[in-house]
């Protein structure tokens, strides 16, 4: 089953696997995040043939979405030959809950010089399995599959895969592969208990230097907590080949 049934050319529908860990009621944001980053992928192929990369993801949280229904828009905000802004915008009810500004860079070739100094983590297969719904409920959670290597509160490495797709019956690139588990590790290392806090995060920029390859994706994560409501969720996620990537999701902290 995927995350997502298509119901018509700018509509989709949330299945189980979508149900949120702050409240099964409604969509965990992960998915619906792959889900833009899909629809502007779709509105590049359809206007254009250069296949630009998704640079920048920077996605903004306007508010929750009911397990119904959604509808998407996507708008060129800033059209060019080699460069291009592009924002799309997921809504219920003609009410805007998630929007992503992508940058799309054009593709040339830099392999003599590639290269970072990003730490590798792990392989899969040197972490222990881990069950992420001894912590969080909903559909979202239990649709993945995790191995993690805790080094303390707020420190972790983990690799996240899921067998289920963003949309059947429709190539999907691998970055709104990729994007659709992204948000996931605001709640993986386990620095705060979300029976004790709420630590929804706001948002989610996502820097990518190259495309990921596969289906599974690792992340380096640590997370800070402020004096006054504020926390940060900052990770390094990687691949099969390393790293390729940062996410960063600022929070609001309310102990309960």
């Amino acid at each position: 089953m995927p995350y997502f049934e298509r119901t018509s050319a700018t509509s989709f529908r949330p299945t189980e696997h979508v149900s949120g860990g702050w409240n099964t009621a409604e969509q965990h944001i992960a998915p619906p995040m792959g889900l833009l980053a899909h629809v502007v992928e779709q509105d590049r192929d359809a206007r254009r043939g250069d296949d630009l990369r998704l640079a920048r993801l920077s996605y903004d949280i306007l508010g929750t979405l009911p397990m119904d229904v959604v509808e998407v828009a996507v708008e060129v905000i800033r059209p060019g030959r080699t460069i291009e802004l592009v924002e799309a915008r997921l809504s219920h009810g003609g009410r805007v809950g998630l929007t992503l500004r992508a940058w799309l860079l054009d593709r040339r070739d830099t392999t003599a010089i590639a290269g970072s100094t990003l730490a590798p983590i792990p392989a899969a297969e040197e972490m222990p399995d881990w069950d992420p719904t001894t912590v969080w409920p909903g559909g979202f959670i239990a649709s993945t599959r995790a191995r993690r290597v805790r080094l303390a509160p707020g420190d972790g490495a983990y690799w996240i895969d899921s067998a289920a797709p963003l949309l059947d019956d429709e190539p999907v690139g691998p970055v709104a592969r990729a994007a659709r588990l992204l948000d996931i590790a605001n709640g993986m290392t386990g620095r705060l208990d979300p029976r004790e806090v709420a630590f929804p995060n706001l948002d989610l920029t996502a820097h990518l230097f190259r495309d990921p390859v596969g289906d599974r994706m690792g992340f380096n994560t640590r997370v800070s907590t402020g004096t006054d409501g504020s926390g940060l969720t900052t990770s390094t996620i990687h691949d099969v080949d390393g790293p390729f990537g940062t996410v960063n999701q600022i929070q609001t902290v309310r102990p309960r």
